[in-house]
């Protein structure tokens, strides 16, 4: 493999984590000087991705939202990310690693992003300097759990576990029927 090929993979990689499908609209919001050039490479490189600007006026299916401590308020900024998303859309919120300059507490992305309407669902290394947090509306997280087949999902928040319930599909509805007469076995 060449390097240049090498390079294309590590770029496709990068997006591939990040969640960045083929085909996606991604628009990017809050651009400077410091960003990872590299990551916005790898995103634009993705086969038939979009990387529009914050300008851009229709609906996409991600946004990328570089933000260092000290750009305003958290909490508006998630909010007016998540405006354009389609139905499943998704927010990379991008901050600085700590010890860089303009980290942001991982606690402060835990507390705005709920309030702004979104659940956490993943963080990243997205680069040398950055760390990509991942979060989708409410709606779709909920969404994403009650179509697997689970009696429930576990998951951290703030500190403390919660849980998740839906009603289980038949299998596992009959396991549950036989641990509530105490079976050992749950059949």
């Amino acid at each position: 493999m060449s390097a240049t090929a090498g390079q294309a993979a590590d770029q496709r990689d990068l997006a591939e984590r990040l969640g960045i499908k083929p085909g996606h609209v991604v628009q990017e919001i809050g651009y400077d000087d410091d960003c990872d050039e590299q990551l916005r490479d790898s995103v634009a490189a993705g086969e038939d991705v979009e990387l529009v600007d914050e300008d851009y006026d229709d609906v996409v299916d991600g946004v990328l939202l570089w933000w260092r401590d000290g750009d305003g308020d958290l909490v508006d900024a998630l909010v007016d990310a998540k405006t354009p998303l389609a139905d499943g859309g998704y927010v990379l919120l991008l901050t600085p690693k700590a010890g860089r300059e303009g980290h942001v507490e991982p606690s402060e992305i835990g507390e705005a992003a709920p309030t702004a309407g979104l659940s956490q669902t993943s963080t990243v290394s997205a680069g040398k300097n950055w760390s990509a947090t991942r979060s989708t509306t409410a709606q779709a997280f909920a969404r994403s759990w009650q179509t697997r087949c689970r009696p429930h999902a576990v998951f951290a928040r703030r500190g403390r576990t919660c849980t998740i319930v839906h009603p289980p599909c038949d299998v596992h509805q009959r396991s549950l029927r036989g641990r509530r007469k105490g079976s050992v076995n749950g059949g």
